[in-house]
């Protein structure tokens, strides 16, 4: 079984075609096809609504798995992902962003400045990444390797934990 992945990038410029995506095809093609297949990628500007709705439609209607999105955590005023992202969730997981910022302060100091969340919303997984394509692809680098248990086990899996 393949999990089902959304890429939500969210950024102005790129929603208003004024910059390319480059984060969110970057992500996909970090993710190993046997085992993830990307069904869902959009780009919609840094405005809470429309985050939400995206989230929302993404985890209650489509029923994904995994939802990667990419921008909006830093400090300008303009960076609400987390705040959307937080008004979706229903459970924080919160090892996850630290393992992201523990990973990336390995390579720069501003690592510590993203504010990104993963939580989960009935069965999916949403996980905050940042905007820059160096630093989603370290930051997904960093926990891919837990996914997929961490999907399977959203996704109820009954096998135990830790079990060799």
């Amino acid at each position: 079984m393949k999990f089902r992945v959304g890429i939500l990038t969210i950024s102005d410029k790129g929603h208003a075609g004024e910059r390319e995506d480059t984060a969110g095809p970057e992500l996909g093609r970090l993710l190993d096809p046997r085992i993830f297949q990307v069904t869902a990628a959009a780009v919609v500007p840094d405005e809470q609504e429309a985050i939400v709705e995206r989230l929302v439609d993404w985890c209650d209607a489509d029923r994904l798995d995994l939802i990667l999105t990419t921008g909006g955590t830093g400090l300008t005023p303009r960076d609400i992902t987390p705040e959307a992202t937080l008004a979706v969730a229903e459970r924080l997981v919160p090892g996850i962003p630290e393992a992201m910022r523990a990973f990336g302060l390995s390579k720069t100091p501003h690592a510590m400045l993203s504010r990104g969340l993963a939580v989960t919303r009935g069965c999916t997984l949403i996980i905050n990444l940042p905007g820059s394509p160096k630093g989603a692809r370290e930051s997904l680098e960093a926990v891919l390797p837990a996914l997929p248990h961490a999907l399977e086990k959203l996704g109820g899996s009954p096998a135990e934990c830790g079990v060799s």
